[in-house]
């Protein structure tokens, strides 16, 4: 597999010499470049989300000082550091709850008492809800996300509770990586099939007889009119300047 800061210095030089044409291609190679770097970096054993997120930042920034005027590189660096704070959030929270249902299954008297009560579903969908507001797109690039601490439960197994909490965190943080590759890659696809996706919604904005005014040339906007002509055989005008 090639080095990540080859890459990187591959796609700089593309972007230094505007040899990428399109911010569809642009917006594709970077979201590409920063999954090879995402799936090669090598990530501590804590606070996993914001070490990746450094890493991506520091790359984000020399992508986006090669070619300043592309607002689609910019754009995905933001796009994929909110993914990996989405994932990071969605892992803690799906732990947070275990933690819960665990602890309040491990004893039905003290599930039934009010003193000392488990998680509640509620209480997780409120975290849940709180923490996955989405940032603003100035805040993408300078806020880093603390992991959030799990509860600590009562100690009943001495060494081999301690263990079974380690392992749960290692579990943890090797799915981190899976899930940021993961959802990069439904990135990707949806960059890719981007045209065609917005060309199914032509039928719903364009009507039989409308004189549509267009500015430039544009793949999207051809394909756009193509769809709603194909689509319903309506008649319309279009002038471009």
């Amino acid at each position: 597999m090639p080095d990540m800061h080859a890459l990187a210095d591959e796609f700089i030089i593309k972007l230094k010499k505007r040899k990428i044409e399109g911010s569809k291609a642009t917006a594709k190679l970077t979201a590409e470049v920063l999954r090879s770097c995402i799936s090669q970096q090598r990530l501590p054993h804590t606070n996993q989300a914001a070490a990746l997120i450094d890493a991506i930042r520091a790359i984000g920034e020399k992508l986006i000082a090669a070619n300043p005027v592309e607002l689609a590189v910019g754009n995905i660096v933001r796009r994929v550091l909110n993914i990996i704070r989405e994932e990071d959030v969605s892992l803690t929270t799906a732990a947070v709850g275990g933690l819960g249902i665990s602890a309040g299954s491990d004893d039905e008297d003290d599930f039934k008492q009010d003193d000392h009560p488990g998680l509640s579903a509620a209480a997780v969908a409120a975290a849940a809800r709180s923490t996955l507001r989405p940032p603003s797109l100035q805040t993408l690039l300078e806020d880093i996300p603390q992991s959030t601490a799990l509860p600590r439960t009562s100690s009943s197994g001495g060494d081999s509770e301690g263990k079974s909490k380690s392992a749960d965190k290692n579990s943890t943080s090797r799915k981190l990586k899976h899930s940021v590759i993961e959802a990069v890659n439904e990135l990707i696809q949806d960059i890719a099939t981007c045209h065609e996706q917005i060309a199914e919604q032509a039928v719903e904005h364009i009507h039989h007889n409308e004189v549509i005014l267009t500015l430039g040339n544009s793949r999207t906007v051809m394909e756009f009119l193509c769809a709603a002509k194909e689509k319903k055989e309506r008649s319309f005008r279009v002038f471009s300047s």
